[in-house]
């Protein structure tokens, strides 16, 4: 049993037999009256968001995730096939809507985690920083490199990424998975 003050971000739990995982919180506390803890919950299925005030005197149940690692084998029409990480036969395909923006920046044979609730998949979980080859890029233009100038490349997923002027054809980057964004070069 979780206390109101132990929902966090990060911490799943479920509220009217629904599985929700909380993405902010705030412990409010007025004069003269009991804290709350303001959340804001995305349903694990679903992907809606809701805004939930939690009481003192609530007491809640954790939600049981199960974490397995999988190795992402290709995308094909929108939808990303896995296989399981100890045995290649059991294979799964994610759909766009569950894999998010990120599955720009998966390769073959990328190992991931996938996360379940209750023998459903819900969230498929890629490695902070992967690193990509760049397979085409704009030749370097002076100009306004004030700021340090910067170009849009492709990598070889297919993602395009706004790199650093010295990066060049050929090279590998990497990328942050969590913003998208460029690290450095490898």
């Amino acid at each position: 049993m979780l206390a109101y003050n132990d929902i966090k971000p990060g911490v799943a739990v479920l509220v009217d037999g629904e599985p929700y995982v909380c993405t902010w919180n705030n412990i409010m506390q007025k004069q003269q009256r009991r804290p709350v803890n303001q959340t804001k919950l995305r349903h694990i299925i679903k992907g809606t968001v809701t805004e939930y005030s939690f009481q003192q005197s609530d007491k809640l149940t954790e939600a049981e995730i199960e974490s397995r690692p999988a190795v992402f084998i290709y995308e094909r029409n929108g939808e990303w096939f896995f296989h399981d990480a100890k045995d290649k036969s059991t294979r799964f395909s994610v759909t766009e809507e569950q894999m998010g923006g990120n599955g720009k920046f998966l390769k073959g044979n990328t190992e991931v985690e996938t996360l379940w609730f209750d023998e459903r998949l819900f969230r498929v979980k890629l490695p902070v920083k992967v690193e990509l080859k760049v397979t085409e890029a704009p030749p370097d233009v002076r100009g306004n490199t004030a700021q340090g100038g910067s170009k849009i490349v492709e990598l070889e997923t297919g993602a395009t990424l706004d790199v650093p002027m010295f990066v060049k054809l050929g090279d590998v980057v990497r990328i942050n998975t969590e913003t998208g964004e460029y690290v450095e070069r490898v």
